[in-house]
């Protein structure tokens, strides 16, 4: 069995689909005979995974981008070359051409662009329903990162719910090995003296953060000044006034901008609560980090949260300001439930294994 996965998300600046395919690569890679899985553009190594810049080098992101473009004129046969000799083509959202002579398959991420199209730029809403019809519609089998996300797949899109996977991503091993040194090394680096509580994600519209910085202000004076309120992430397509807020650094909130992936099991482990407070997840990946890590989580109540955490987190209304004060400011308060979430939390990303990942999805491909 020779599979082709489409990795030209690797080369841009991406931050979710990108963690999902570096990590997963590196995992079939591991876990399947030598050979067998290869990548478009090729890539006979991976270098360090960084969200900002791409994983290849100069010359090989400029070719791999070159040949993308190329693939991606009209009834450009370039694709179907590739097929002839591989049994399965993963693609991505980038590909407009894929090949029509294997059998081909993809991962169902989130439907966000068709219940929330506001909180999306139009040129990612009509790539991602582009994509749907080019190629969610007419393959052979998809790979769903959720129960929640094929479910929502199957109403909009209309597709067979067997035709869909549930296959959960992982969570890279370094979340689940912290030591204190690790921690102390992530705190002594972003000057982190204060106890703090972290949230993690690209500053854009669907991550809530004006509401958890609303939340986080209604607390107590004194919960503020014992505890710092840490965003971590690159910018997004943010509103103005969120940016300048969060770059003010003013009422105990540290803004950190992006920070690097060998930085963030430090950091993440070092906070006493992580917060959550995004209107729809397809997964949650740092959710489920935080998890890994240890540490208790208050995430909202809506779309793959409540499936991810598995009754292991404080679920909150993530349209309600006082709902989400009144559970971090408990959840701070309360040294004894924050240890009991964060066990139970531990437990249950023990699931979110790239290894287990590996191994359902090569059996997945050999079911094609």
């Amino acid at each position: 069995m020779r599979i082709c996965i489409d990795a030209t998300p690797l080369l841009l600046r991406s931050a979710g689909v990108k963690n999902y395919l570096y990590y997963w690569i590196l995992h079939l890679r591991q876990a399947a005979p030598e050979a067998s899985i290869v990548t478009f553009p090729f890539f006979s190594r991976i270098g360090q995974l960084n969200h900002e810049e791409s994983v290849a080098g100069r010359w090989a992101t400029l070719a791999g981008l070159a040949l993308l473009h190329f693939a991606n004129f009209r009834n450009n046969p370039v694709m179907n070359l590739i097929g002839r000799r591989v049994d399965v083509f993963h693609a991505s959202q980038q590909l407009r051409n894929p090949p029509r002579n294997t059998r081909l398959t993809a991962t169902l991420y989130d439907m966000t662009c068709w219940l929330m199209p506001e909180m999306h730029s139009r040129a990612n809403v009509d790539a991602a329903k582009r994509f749907a019809e080019q190629v969610m519609t007419r393959a052979d089998g998809l790979i769903a990162i959720s129960e929640s996300t094929r479910s929502d797949a199957a109403r909009i899109l209309r597709l067979r719910p067997e035709k869909m996977e549930l296959i959960y991503p992982g969570v890279a091993e370094a979340f689940f090995r912290i030591t204190p040194e690790i921690i102390q090394t992530a705190r002594m680096k972003y000057a982190l003296p204060r106890p703090y509580v972290l949230t993690v994600g690209t500053v854009e519209p669907r991550k809530n953060l004006a509401l958890l910085l609303d939340g986080y202000q209604r607390m107590a004076l004194s919960t503020q000044q014992e505890f710092q309120l840490v965003v971590a992430g690159p910018l997004g397509w943010a509103d103005r006034a969120l940016v300048e807020r969060l770059r003010s650094a003013t009422g105990g909130v540290r803004y950190l901008g992006y920070v690097p992936e060998t930085d963030l099991p430090g950091l993440t482990a070092g906070a006493t609560v992580f917060v959550y407070p995004s209107l729809y997840e397809g997964f949650g990946l740092p959710v489920a980090q935080a998890m890994a890590a240890g540490v208790p989580v208050v995430t909202s109540n809506v779309s793959s949260l409540p499936e991810i955490t598995g009754g292991s987190a404080l679920l909150v209304d993530p349209r309600s300001v006082e709902d989400l004060r009144a559970a971090l400011e408990g959840l701070l308060l309360s040294p004894a439930r924050q240890a009991e979430l964060g066990q139970h939390g531990a437990i249950r990303a023990q699931q979110y294994r790239w290894e287990v990942c590996a191994e359902k999805t090569l059996r997945f491909f050999g079911q094609l």
